[in-house]
């Protein structure tokens, strides 16, 4: 995907009420940017990190600049527009990036499914099963290693319950982690941060829910998820 408009570099001040982000810009000026991310941002930000933001012209927005890349002191970019993920994915699936999804022909959003929840993706092709994809962005690198979540997560819980359910009902489930951070190469569930989710998540592999791990990289204004890091089938079958 291609941002509209170039990224304005920024140093990061704070955070505060979850959704508001002051940022020095290059000339000097403060401003107050958007944050698209509810979570904790653990290891991803900190005061006089480089930003980027983008810029919207839109008269109606209470906010011009919303926040999109961090960079820590590692030199490492990170992806904190949580909002992209399903938008870099969307492209990675109608693109065929994805080698073990590339055999479907439709790619349907936000479908209704199991107990009043939503799958980010359904993936279906004559002769072949449904595919639910479950989408969750992974930004939080602990030495060395990727984990997801970076708080707990009863909604992640539930959503790999929910996977397990599609796989049960005779349906084809994969979660994809969409890794946001340059420095992350592996990803594994966060035992340490939510153990009920890791356990949730081993459950799920062995009910034959497939886990893939596709990371997503920027090439000047255009953001990019096309890296497979992980691609493993679950145990069943």
């Amino acid at each position: 995907m291609h941002y509209p408009s170039a990224l304005t570099s920024a140093k990061f001040i704070n955070r505060y009420k979850r959704f508001f982000v002051d940022a020095r810009l290059e000339n000097g000026d403060i401003v107050t940017a958007h944050c698209p991310n509810t979570g904790s941002m653990r290891h991803c930000i900190g005061e006089g990190w480089p930003v980027l933001l983008s810029h919207s012209d839109n008269p109606k927005r209470k906010l011009a600049y919303t926040l999109e890349f961090s960079q820590n002191p590692q030199g490492h970019w990170i992806g904190l527009n949580t909002g992209m993920a399903n938008k870099l994915v969307e492209e990675a699936l109608t693109q065929r990036k994805i080698p073990s999804l590339a055999g479907y022909s439709q790619v349907r959003r936000e479908v209704k499914y199991a107990q009043n929840s939503r799958i980010d993706f359904l993936l279906s092709a004559e002769g072949m099963a449904d595919c639910y994809v479950e989408v969750k962005s992974v930004t939080l690198l602990e030495n060395g290693q990727g984990y997801f979540p970076d708080a707990a997560s009863t909604r992640g819980q539930k959503h790999l319950q929910d996977l397990m359910q599609m796989v049960d009902e005779g349906h084809r489930a994969v979660l994809l982690f969409l890794v946001q951070h340059e420095g992350i190469f592996n990803v594994s569930a966060a035992a340490h941060i939510d153990p009920v989710y890791a356990d949730l998540l081993e459950q799920a592999k062995a009910h034959g829910v497939q886990v893939i791990a596709l990371k997503a990289r920027r090439e000047g204004e255009k953001y990019l998820a096309d890296q497979v890091l992980n691609d493993s089938l679950g145990e069943k079958g």
